[in-house]
């Protein structure tokens, strides 16, 4: 048996179990990696995802193939339905859950994702403040569309559609992101991937041409019969893009123009929310992410 069969086949020591966290932009390679460190290590993935936890939305958020889930169990993916509302702080809760009992097991929780607030409401141990009452959204219903937007980006709110009315208020009234944590939770490996700006442009062009080749218009039209165009889940970037095309605003070539382009705005506030995080080790290079990985990782089963 070599190394890395040992390596495969052994558990970690209870007391030195870590949480690798994997994040990125849209369209980085994060889920790669996070495949292969799971492969590797016995792990089990989280996915950190404001738009994955849907039901019924695979193909229009890039949800993981159903391979990879049969590989290697998956969590926090297909937990509401698009009617429902899920928040940061419904995240921390469940993903808690998930990382106690992947632990149970001996086996590595490995968080994956790009949505910033849910990885930081567990790797910071964010306190959210109650849901608001009816006072809190009737004070914010009455602000303008500017101050919202100034007070989501006062909050930390970087990756909050600042176009989306109520998108803004919902992130108001559950607290927006608490100031005051800052200390990360103990035994934790935070790794980043970017992409040199050409490369980023043109994974994510590639990727929205994939997404219409293998059926991106039919699921959407089967969930606006389901669910109609003003559920939670629905106010994601090429759902409103294909509202305007059924409205006959635009062209379903302007749709895929703009998708890709407001796709790589948002890897960029993305980019932006998680450099801010020092602790973050970054990567250019997957591979070079990967050995990193296991050279921590390694040292962690040995107890180094």
């Amino acid at each position: 048996m070599n190394l890395k069969e040992q390596i495969s086949n052994s558990k970690f020591p209870v007391s030195r179990q870590p949480l690798v966290v994997v994040v990125g932009e849209t369209a980085s390679g994060k889920s790669d990696l996070g495949m292969k460190i799971a492969k590797e290590f016995k792990g089990e993935i989280i996915a950190a995802d404001s738009r994955t936890v849907y039901r019924g939305m695979d193909i229009g958020t890039a949800k993981p193939m159903p391979q990879d889930q049969k590989q290697i169990p998956h969590h926090l993916i297909d937990v509401v339905e698009p009617n429902q509302q899920f928040t940061a702080a419904d995240f921390k809760k469940l993903a808690n859950q998930a990382i106690k009992d992947i632990r149970s097991r001996g086996n590595l929780p490995v968080i994956v994702g790009g949505t910033g607030l849910y990885v930081d409401s567990v790797i910071f141990d964010f306190n959210f403040a109650p849901k608001a009452n009816q006072k809190i959204r009737s004070h914010l219903e009455k602000l303008s569309e500017e101050e919202l937007k100034n007070e989501v980006l006062e909050r930390g709110g970087a990756e909050v559609d600042l176009n989306n009315r109520r998108h803004m208020i919902r992130y108001l009234e559950t607290g927006g992101t608490p100031k005051n944590n800052t200390k990360l939770i103990p035994n934790i490996l935070l790794i980043g991937l970017r992409l040199p700006r050409q490369e980023l442009r043109e994974r994510i062009n590639s990727r929205v041409e994939k997404m219409f080749r293998t059926g991106l218009r039919k699921e959407i039209d089967d969930l606006v019969e389901k669910y109609g165009w003003d559920a939670p889940g629905m106010e994601g970037i090429i759902y409103k893009l294909f509202r305007q095309y059924k409205d006959k605003k635009i062209s379903m070539g302007e749709v895929k123009r703009q998708f890709a382009q407001k796709d790589y705005l948002l890897a960029k506030r993305q980019r932006t929310w998680f450099k801010r995080n020092p602790n973050i080790e970054w990567f250019d290079n997957p591979n070079d992410a990967l050995n990193y990985a296991r050279e921590k990782l390694r040292c962690a089963k040995d107890g180094a």
